[in-house]
C-alpha cells in the first residue's frame, strides 16, 4: 500500500535532497579538481585550462611522487605513528572504559567528572610545548602519541557501549574463575568489536591527519610525518621539500609545482579512501550503539 504524502512532506524531502546534493558537490568537486590537475599536462595547468577533467593526460607527476624517497620516508614515519599510536590509544581506552562502565566502582563519579573536565578545558599551546620539552620528547614520534594517548570523548563512547553488555555474562565468567583482565580480553573485546572498529578509525584518521603536532614538536626533516611534508610542499614548495636538490633539473623540465602538489595529495589520501569502505559497516553500527543509552 502506497502512503500518500502531503505537500509539506514532499517539499521537506525535496529540500533535504537538494541540501545533501549541495554538500556532496562541495566535497566531490574539489577532489575531482585535484585529481584532474594531477593527471593534466604542464601546459594545461599553467594556462588554467583544467577543471573537472584532465587535459592532456600526463602521469609524470605520479611517477615523480612514486620514486620520491623523501615522500616515502615521511609516509613511513606516519605509518609508524598511526600503527603504534592507535594501538596505545585502544589499549588505554579499553583499560579505562571497562572499570568506569561499572556502577559499583568506588570513586567512579569523581573520576568521570575529572575526565570530562579535560574535554572542556584543554592545556594551552605554550605550556604543552614546555611540557613536551621537559620530557625530552621533541623530535620523536612519542611527542605525537603520548599527549593524545587517551581521548576523553572516545572513552565516553566506549563506556556507553560497554554498559549495554549484560552484567550476567561477567558474573558467569567470575564464577568460572576468570580474572577481570581475562573478562576484558576474552569477553568484552570480542563483544565490543563494532565500537572498537569505530574508535580505531577515529584514532587512526586523527593520527594520519595530524600536522599541528609535528609542526610544533618535530624540526628534524628526517622525522617529519606525511602531513608536515604536505604542509611544507604546499605552503613553501622548496626543492628540498619536493624531493631533494638532485631532482631540481627534472622538476623544472618536466613538472609544475601545482601538478606535483596535487599528485602528492592524492597519493597521501588514497590509503584512507581504500580502508574506509571495509570499516564502514562496523563504523556506522558502533557509532549508533555507542551514542545511545536506553
Amino acid at each position: 500500500m502506497r502512503i500518500r504524502r502531503s505537500f509539506g512532506e514532499a517539499a521537506f524531502d525535496a529540500l533535504n535532497y537538494l541540501l545533501l546534493a549541495m554538500f556532496c558537490l562541495a566535497v566531490v568537486v574539489p577532489l575531482l579538481y585535484v585529481v584532474a590537475g594531477s593527471l593534466s599536462s604542464n601546459e594545461a595547468i599553467t594556462h588554467s585550462e583544467v577543471f573537472l577533467w584532465p587535459v592532456g593526460l600526463n602521469f609524470d607527476n605520479y611517477d615523480f611522487v612514486i620514486h620520491n624517497r623523501v615522500f616515502w620516508r615521511s609516509f613511513g614515519v606516519t605509518a609508524v605513528i598511526v600503527i603504534v599510536g592507535t594501538t596505545i590509544n585502544m589499549v588505554m581506552t579499553l583499560l579505562t572504559s571497562y572499570p568506569l562502565s561499572k556502577s559499583w566502582l568506588g570513586g567512579r563519579k569523581p573520576i568521570l567528572l575529572f575526565i570530562i573536565f579535560t574535554m572542556i578545558f584543554q592545556a594551552p599551546m605554550v605550556p604543552m610545548y614546555l611540557l613536551i620539552k621537559e620530557l625530552h620528547l621533541l623530535n620523536s614520534i612519542w611527542a605525537l602519541i603520548v599527549p593524545g594517548a587517551l581521548s576523553a570523548f572516545n572513552m565516553m563512547l566506549c563506556i556507553t557501549f560497554l554498559r549495554s553488555i549484560p552484567e550476567e555474562l561477567f558474573e558467569a565468567a567470575r564464577v568460572d574463575g576468570m580474572s577481570e583482565y581475562g573478562i576484558l580480553w576474552r569477553i568484552v573485546t570480542p563483544l565490543s568489536m563494532p565500537i572498537n572498529v569505530t574508535l580505531i578509525l577515529f584514532y587512526a584518521v586523527g593520527h594520519w591527519n595530524n600536522y599541528l603536532g609535528p609542526l610544533l614538536y618535530v624540526t628534524d626533516p628526517a622525522k617529519q610525518p606525511l602531513q608536515l611534508y604536505l604542509y611544507n610542499l604546499i605552503s613553501q614548495f622548496d626543492m628540498d621539500s619536493a624531493g631533494g636538490a638532485s631532482s631540481v633539473l627534472e622538476l623544472s623540465s618536466k613538472l609544475t609545482p601545482q601538478g606535483l602538489q596535487m599528485a602528492t595529495i592524492i597519493v597521501a589520501t588514497v590509503p584512507v579512501i581504500i580502508i574506509y569502505p571495509f570499516l564502514q559497516k562496523h563504523f556506522i553500527k558502533g557509532a549508533l550503539l555507542g551514542s545511545v543509552k536506553e
